[in-house]
């Protein structure tokens, strides 16, 4: 593996690494509000990207 590619080799130790910090930094309570404003998030950029695609549609058949 080269250089360049070490940080992004990520394993299973890496994300139970990662899950611990956020349950020690927001607490569990905290959690299902973060995942929620994360999907509404996510589904607002997929809604955003899907209007854009409509109107490049609209504006190439003029």
């Amino acid at each position: 593996m080269s250089l360049y590619m070490l940080p992004l080799a990520i394993g299973a130790p890496q994300i139970i690494l990662i899950v611990v910090v956020v349950l020690l930094l927001f607490g569990g309570r905290k959690i299902p509000e973060l995942m929620r404003g994360l999907g509404s998030g996510i589904k607002e950029f997929k809604d955003a990207s899907k209007d854009d695609s409509d109107n490049n549609e609209d504006l190439n058949k003029k």
